[in-house]
């Protein structure tokens, strides 16, 4: 029996890729930046599936006989110029905010994910040519790219979802990308490739448990910015068609009346920001729990 019949190991053993995740969990929970946001995101999350347990209100119901209302015990954030409570429109918001993000953010990763470290697998032309497409993309504004491809399509959550992954997947691929590189000269892919694996199962066993941090990282930098264009569409008036209960739009619609009823415009302008902040808090706090150089990674 020669010592080639004994294969290479093809991966870290399951031992330390279980010793990675609790240190990557212990770094976490050590992190105050990245509880502090995980805790924003979560009340956020909390009060949108609540919704209808914490307030009786319809938020697509126009009553005519309550418009434009101060705050009181009956409406405690007021009414808009439909006579629509203004908290209910914001808690129910928070589901089309949280619903329609999360979608289109999971399809952009995943997709620049994949897209990512098969361009760092294959290299050569594939690399070259993937990377000049990169460039081309990336040279267009999000927001200017989002308007023509809604314009062309139409409105809906569904044209939202996919305009919106489209835009972020070559900024994924940039930075996952980079990732990848660092990882594919690891003595288990060169063992991997040797027994004849193909690009899908190197990229599953191989690269994708290396990279976990970045991606996680990368999802929730840019769940941030997914959220802030989505509602920047609808305030435009290309993304949620009323009566949504969305907050760009519930910013567009009261804007001219913010100095008789400002709650009805500052509701949803504070329950964004806040999303936003504790996205950006979780993202950074994870980063540097982590050990993410987003800078180096191509961010």
């Amino acid at each position: 029996m020669t010592t080639l019949d004994t294969a290479p190991p093809a991966a870290p053993a399951a031992a330390d890729v279980r010793a990675r995740t609790a240190r990557a969990w212990h770094t976490l929970r050590s992190s105050r930046t990245a509880l502090v946001g995980l805790a924003v995101v979560g009340v956020h999350v909390l009060l949108a599936l609540l919704a209808p347990l914490l307030t009786s209100y319809d938020p697509i119901a126009n009553d005519p006989s309550h418009v434009l209302l101060g705050p009181s015990w009956e409406h405690w954030a007021g009414t808009d110029q439909y006579g629509r409570d203004v908290l209910a429109r914001v808690l129910y918001g928070g589901r089309y905010a949280l619903g329609v993000s999360v979608v289109a953010t999971v399809l952009a990763v995943a997709l620049g994910t994949v897209i990512g470290c098969a361009a760092a697998l294959r290299g050569g032309w594939f690399d070259d040519v993937l990377g000049r497409v990169l460039d081309a993309v990336l040279a267009v504004p999000s927001i200017l790219a989002l308007l023509v491809v809604v314009t062309a399509l139409g409105t809906g959550s569904a044209v939202i979802v996919c305009a919106v992954a489209v835009v972020f997947v070559p900024q994924v691929v940039r930075v996952v990308r980079g990732a990848a590189l660092a990882v594919v000269p690891a003595d288990y892919v060169t063992a991997a490739r040797a027994r004849g694996e193909g690009t899908w199962p190197i990229l599953r066993r191989e690269v994708l448990p290396n990279i976990a941090d970045v991606v996680g990282v990368e999802f929730a930098m840019r769940a941030s910015w997914v959220v802030l264009l989505i509602s920047s569409l609808s305030f435009l008036g290309f993304g949620a068609d009323p009566p949504t209960p969305d907050w760009g739009l519930m910013v567009a619609e009261n804007r001219t009346a913010i100095t008789v009823v400002p709650m009805a415009s500052l509701a949803p302008i504070i329950a964004l920001a806040t999303l936003v902040v504790g996205l950006n808090l979780a993202a950074d706090g994870l980063s540097k729990a982590w050990g993410v150089d987003r800078i180096r990674e191509g961010s």
